[in-house]
């Protein structure tokens, strides 16, 4: 039913080829200009980098065969001026001829080839031509600086999804029309003309979802288009505020039509590679056949998203040809989706600085018109450490959601264009350190907006965590009902009977009460920092803990796909981010001092804005301590702070400052005519201000 060319599998093999006698060679920026922060060619994600320079023709013989490249980067020399780049050159053998480089590059041959080399035309050519399915060059003579920022952004995306060669290049030449041709830096300084092309060009045919559909069962000749089934999906649109890096300037067409088309390939991205995993039939059907289904699906980078389809009962039972179809409406449809909207407010343009986005730089306001569903998709990418693709468009904050992997290198890099013929005295003079209104309100602005941004950051604990706690129903230490978890390493271990032990359910009970953390012998696993870590990785690492915990009837026989088989909000419990929100808020002994449906479920995939669920923080506290609890005992999860008043971490009541984001406990502030604690931590609720700032 479905068919796709896909980029490449899980790793990404790139092997790069400088040449030139400047490589790696630290230059001073000429007098009155900026010095740009090159980024390193270095493995991350799913990008695996093996690098040559100046090889001779066996080195890169042998190397090529023994790496089998799915991804060929070939660099000319670089110049005295490491604004330029020049030709082909390998010491002294000129690579430009196109013969001698086809055949260097024998088979099997590499999904892409970019040739970052000035006037390449005939080269890519000539590749193209003996069967390399994508080439990316240069027709022009370019700056090495956007030929650079091309190259990361490009590179960015590859390391962070499964994604394909075309939605890559898109999102890649998009960041580039945003920042390299909306500031007039594709050329070096030298040249002041110009011809046609003067950006990279991508040689290869768009990826097609085609849908099969079953042979007609009536009159031959029929036309397989005819017969392909017809869906409507029903969204609604959504307005976003998005934080772009850069200098204040005017919202003008080059400007929207590049982010529209970086956010359309990114959320195409996600969409070739998502799964089915959920249906909910919404109606019965009605009289003319159709009835209305919404489908839960994942992502490529583990995101949820929920669509709302229509269509004919056979139509809609065939989940494999929905998927199909779904994707291929999203994915054709997804340009038309997305709409960056023009605000002729002047509060849109100003510097609005804060450490938490894009690493303090300064950044700028556009609204943009999407479907719900991608708003989730979005929210979803802006909180995952590792996942650069936002960054490579500049986009510092969706929502209020600080982009979590931009870093201060990153917003360099992006200053860079922008202050390009404005002095850097200038620039700092003019930045006004406080955030937009939307994302931190001003102290006299007591009432919060829809989402309370303070309920977003960790409740602090106090670190170390005591050892030795009783609990107050007779109940023994938990270390004597608890056999110790051996350290999980190669070895095979069998798992412990399973059985349910008779003190769980009034150990669980006493626990509600006494929120003190229970000692247990650490879990010897070899899974990243929770902050770090996959899904994939973390899931993983919580079903083998809870197998040899003696408590294998919580893992479903069907495979980590099916872990857990609980449901809430019709979708599968999302256990990944409901114990990262725990553990960054103190972990399940702080329970009483989280807001568990402002600052829990709102952070969850089973969140959606329409829910009608009751007693959700009841429900999410049960399903933590079954699937959680003695994990996070076992494990180094939980991060540490003290409060700004009394400088102290004891359990209590946490509140958060709008102003300065430090935490307090809500019974250290003894100003009079204070609202209740209540008010501050409901959703919607008061903005917390500390005595320090008011």
């Amino acid at each position: 039913m479905f068919h796709i060319q896909n980029f490449s599998s899980r790793k990404c093999h790139l092997l790069v080829v400088l040449c030139g006698n400047y490589v790696n060679v630290e230059r001073e920026p000429k007098a009155g200009r900026l010095r740009y922060p090159f980024p390193k060619l270095i493995s991350s994600g799913r990008l695996e980098v093996h690098r040559l320079i100046n090889p001779t023709l066996d080195e890169f013989h042998n190397t090529y065969k023994l790496i089998c490249p799915n991804f060929l980067y070939l660099q000319g020399a670089q110049q005295e001026d490491e604004e330029e780049i020049g030709s082909l050159i390998w010491g002294t053998i000129n690579i430009a001829d196109p013969e001698l480089l086809g055949s260097l590059i024998g088979p099997p041959l590499p999904t892409i080839v970019y040739l970052e080399v000035p006037r390449s035309e005939n080269l890519a050519r000539t590749l193209h031509g003996k069967g390399v399915p994508y080439v990316i060059y240069w027709n022009s003579t370019f700056s090495s600086y956007a030929s650079s920022h091309f190259r990361q952004a490009l590179l960015a995306v590859i390391q962070s999804s499964l994604s394909h060669i075309w939605d890559a290049f898109q999102l890649a030449f998009a960041s580039f029309r945003l920042y390299c041709i909306k500031n007039s830096y594709v050329l070096p300084v030298n040249y002041q003309t110009a011809g046609d092309n003067i950006w990279p060009l991508l040689l290869g045919d768009e990826p097609k979802i085609n849908i099969t559909p079953e042979e007609p069962k009536g009159e031959e000749g029929t036309d397989p288009c005819d017969i392909v089934p017809r869906i409507k999906i029903h969204h609604k649109d959504v307005d976003m505020r998005l934080l772009i890096c850069g200098l204040p300037c005017s919202l003008d067409p080059c400007l929207l039509g590049s982010l529209e088309d970086g956010l359309s390939a990114l959320l195409n991205i996600e969409i070739r590679g998502s799964n089915l995993q959920d249906t909910l039939s919404e109606a019965e059907t009605d009289s003319n056949g159709t009835m209305m289904v919404k489908y839960y699906f994942t992502t490529c980078s583990h995101a949820y998203f929920s669509v709302l389809v229509s269509g004919t009962a056979a139509t809609c039972s065939d989940n494999q040809l929905l998927e199909s179809l779904i994707k291929k409406e999203l994915v054709e449809n997804c340009h038309r989706f997305i709409k960056a909207l023009p605000n002729s407010k002047e509060k849109s343009r100003e510097h609005w600085n804060t450490l938490s986005i894009a690493a303090g730089a300064p950044v700028f306001e556009i609204f943009v018109k999407v479907p719900a569903w991608a708003s989730e998709i979005l929210k979803y990418l802006a909180r995952e450490l590792c996942y650069r693709s936002l960054v490579a468009l500049g986009v510092g904050a969706i929502a209020g959601v600080p982009v979590t992997s931009f870093d201060k290198e990153d917003a360099d890099r992006l200053l860079f264009f922008c202050k390009r013929g404005k002095k850097v005295r200038d620039i700092q003079d003019s930045i006004v350190f406080r955030p937009p209104k939307w994302h931190a309100p001003l102290v006299s602005m007591r009432k919060a907006k829809p989402v309370n941004s303070a309920l977003l950051r960790p409740v602090p604990h106090i670190r170390p965590l005591p050892k030795n706690p009783f609990l107050d129903d007779g109940v023994k230490h938990v270390a004597d009902f608890i056999p110790s978890v051996s350290a999980l390493g190669n070895t095979e271990l069998a798992p412990a009977p399973s059985r349910r032990s008779e003190f769980t359910s009034r150990f669980l009970k006493a626990l509600q009460f006494s929120m003190s953390p229970l000692p247990l012998q650490k879990h010897g696993c070899k899974r990243s920092h929770i902050g770090l870590c996959s899904e994939g990785e973390f899931l993983q690492d919580l079903k083998q803990y809870i197998i040899h915990r003696g408590q294998s009837w919580l893992v479903p026989k069907g495979g980590i796909s099916e872990f857990p088989d609980a449901v809430l909000n019709g979708s599968q419990l999302d256990l990944f981010n409901l114990y990262k929100e725990v553990v960054s808020r103190g972990g399940f002994s702080q329970a009483k001092g989280i807001n568990w449906r402002g600052q829990i479920f709102i952070n969850m995939r089973n969140y959606t804005g329409t829910h009608r669920l009751t007693s959700v923080g009841t429900i999410l506290k049960d399903h933590y301590m079954t699937y959680l609890l003695e994990y996070e005992l076992a494990h180094d999860d939980v991060e540490a702070e003290c409060c700004i008043l009394c400088e102290s971490g004891d359990p209590g009541n946490w509140v958060n400052c709008s102003v300065c984001s430090e935490w307090a406990h809500y019974d250290c502030d003894q100003r009079p005519n204070i609202a209740s604690f209540k008010d501050y931590a409901k959703t919607g609720g008061l903005e917390y201000i500390c005595p320090n700032c008011t």
